[in-house]
């Protein structure tokens, strides 16, 4: 987060110094701002299934799991792959600085704000958006890739009758509650992304 935008400008440079100065430890009932979820505070919580020690944010029917430091960690992971923090403490300035990196009040690319076009010559039409924001929707799009991976393995081996009824059912149920969890995210996701497509000329995806 620190190095997201380099720029001479004092606005920009005020607002990642800003920033920059969460570098303190999170902790369970910390008020944090996640702006790759919702522009909403959050209250940290720790895991209501018990199983890690990670710290929790409850958004819209999904658990996404976070670190000390702040950096998300993918539901079947037990650390982080990230290189940019995910929270920020809620403070008056960083509320300032999120809004500004993170919020809708602009109409146009900033001169400050490195961009990356991917369009093609006979493109007229295109959505900016956060790096942090792509980077975690294809995050999820690998964590959902490798839980049906998972599940095409598993479904070879029932087929090839490699384990036991018991066990079957014992995987199934597993794979069943990791599936619920994935698609929960992925809806959610999707959700994000359907904002800007809806005003676009494609219209957002699904119902």
């Amino acid at each position: 987060m620190d190095n997201l935008n380099r720029t001479t400008s004092n606005t920009q440079a005020t607002t990642n110094s800003t920033l920059a100065t969460n570098h303190a430890k999170f902790a369970i009932g910390d008020i944090v701002l996640c702006p790759s979820l919702s522009m909403q505070p959050f209250t940290l919580t720790a895991d209501p299934h018990g199983k890690r020690d990670d710290l929790t944010i409850d958004y819209d029917g999904s658990y996404h799991y976070y670190d000390v430091q702040g950096f998300f960690i993918r539901a079947n992971d037990t650390e982080t792959n990230r290189y940019q923090t995910s929270l920020f403490h809620d403070t008056p300035a960083n509320r300032q600085a999120v809004s500004t990196l993170y919020g809708n009040a602009h109409t146009a690319p900033s001169s400050t704000v490195k961009t990356i076009d991917m369009t093609s010559k006979d493109e007229d039409e295109a959505v900016l958006m956060s790096s942090m924001v792509l980077s975690d929707t294809a995050c999820d799009i690998e964590g959902a890739a490798g839980i049906f991976d998972d599940l095409g393995y598993l479904l070879s081996m029932i087929y090839r009758g490699k384990i036991d009824n018991s066990t079957a059912m014992a995987m199934a149920r597993l794979a069943h509650d990791s599936t619920c969890t994935w698609t929960e995210l992925l809806y959610r996701r999707l959700e994000i992304i359907n904002e800007p497509l809806e005003q676009s000329k494609f219209g957002k995806v699904g119902a």
